[in-house]
């Protein structure tokens, strides 16, 4: 027997071990065809292994940068199931008692055997969460906006709604599985929660595909500026706002937010791009929504946030599922928390009407795009390719998890810049919820 088949051999005989020590409700498809069943239950999810290096490569470098590599090279996948199903299906049981169940010579023998083996990912290592990305500067931003934004149009017409709305859903009264709607009824929130009226001034820091600004133009009569960074997301908006004959009223500006220079906005609305900013840069963003806001006009803060810690210190730690979402997919971006937020709005003379959480819409949201993306995934790979698409896949159904179990939320706070005591909104907000 070659030292390669033995080596296979242990790796199988570990994994054997580990199934039946963890008592695991999924099992694995080997390179050679070799199948473990799951030691409890009969579900059909596989974890599929395409070559023991990559055994090998998790033992040495046991990290979610090690797993999420492996995955993205389609060295490590699932069949059968997604990775709903594998977080379902997950153990309960701790390290402590693996090692205890199996034994650690045993554990240690097998990794000294692994220590040598090739196959570590040869995939490049995300930069994302360099420090130089988060230098704030009009050139960084634009250079982090387009590593996630034009990725493709096309690409991203696969999994988002018909008005291409890439932010967080708003299901009422229920939890349905109508993404149009859904989408429809949060760009008609935001709108009201504005208190939009004819004739006024809008503008959205981030606009996206443009479909907030049509929308507010179309059915509350404002005039609407969008800004991007995004080439890719401008040329479409600009389409999009000729074929629906707005273009007297909306337009769209490629252009930093800090570089815009006209101010006396009635409203301002920042929905899903608050997180590209970085938190050194906070209070310049802030003071700038303040210089283009109307006295006594609103300002709706849309944005992800992150539960707070002891410190901010401790807070800007980054957790290793945190560190690849920003190295890998959101380059520069940072999360603060919505104590944060709400203190730096104050601190730059806003006063705080409403906040209202949305994190289990937004884990339906990023599930529905999940499940979406892989109903037309064929077509995703022949846009981007397999391994982005890969990459994508596990992202969405990242997010969705981590929202459903509380490790991130997102909320709407309602701000208006101070305006001697006058408040710009009604008494009650029954009108909001009819």
């Amino acid at each position: 027997m070659s030292d390669e088949t033995k080596r296979e051999t242990v790796i199988i005989s570990m994994l054997e071990q580990v199934s039946k020590a963890l008592g695991l409700r999924f099992g694995f498809l080997l390179w050679d065809g070799h199948e473990i069943a799951p030691s409890l239950g009969d579900a059909t999810l596989r974890v599929a292994i395409s070559d023991p290096g990559a055994i090998a490569s998790l033992v040495r470098r046991p990290n979610i940068d090690t797993f999420i590599r492996l995955h993205t090279e389609g060295r490590i996948d699932w069949r059968d199931g997604t990775l709903f199903d594998l977080a379902a299906l997950r153990p309960r049981v701790k390290l402590r008692a693996l090692v205890k169940e199996i034994g650690s010579w045993r554990l240690l023998k097998v990794a000294l055997r692994l220590a040598l083996m090739p196959g570590d990912p040869s995939l490049a290592r995300g930069h994302g969460d360099a420090k130089s990305l988060r230098k704030g500067d009009a050139q960084t931003n634009k250079k982090n906006i387009a590593h996630h934004y034009d990725v493709s149009n096309d690409f991203y017409k696969l999994f988002l709604d018909p008005q291409m709305v890439y932010t967080c859903a708003y299901f009422a009264p229920d939890f349905h599985d109508d993404l149009a709607k859904a989408q429809y009824d949060k760009l008609d929130m935001i709108c009201r929660k504005l208190r939009m009226k004819a004739g006024g001034r809008h503008l959205d820091i981030g606009c996206g595909w443009g479909a907030l600004i049509c929308h507010a133009a179309k059915y509350y009569g404002v005039e609407a500026v969008g800004v991007t960074l995004s080439e890719e997301q401008a040329r479409l908006a600009t389409q999009k706002v000729a074929a629906m004959g707005l273009s007297d009223c909306v337009s769209i500006r490629l252009i930093d937010y800090h570089d815009l220079e006209e101010g006396s906005f009635d409203t301002i609305s920042s929905i899903g791009m608050f997180e590209a900013v970085g938190i050194d840069h906070h209070p310049k963003y802030f003071r700038t929504v303040h210089r283009l806001l109307k006295p006594g006009g609103l300002y709706l803060h849309h944005a992800i946030a992150r539960p707070a810690k002891g410190s901010d210190k401790d807070f800007r730690k980054m957790r290793a599922e945190y560190r690849a979402l920003v190295r890998y997919i959101f380059p520069g971006g940072e999360l603060d928390h919505i104590g944060m937020s709400l203190a730096n709005l104050e601190r730059a003379r806003f006063e705080i009407h409403d906040v209202e959480g949305w994190r289990m819409h937004y884990a339906r949201t990023t599930r529905l795009w999940h499940d979406r993306l892989i109903a037309r995934r064929a077509e995703a790979e022949a846009e981007i390719g397999a391994e982005k698409t890969r990459m994508w896949i596990l992202y969405l159904a990242g997010c969705s998890l981590a929202f459903e179990r509380g490790a991130v939320g997102i909320f709407q706070t309602l701000a208006s810049r101070k305006n001697h005591g006058i408040l710009p909104i009604p008494a009650s907000r029954a009108d909001l919820y009819h």
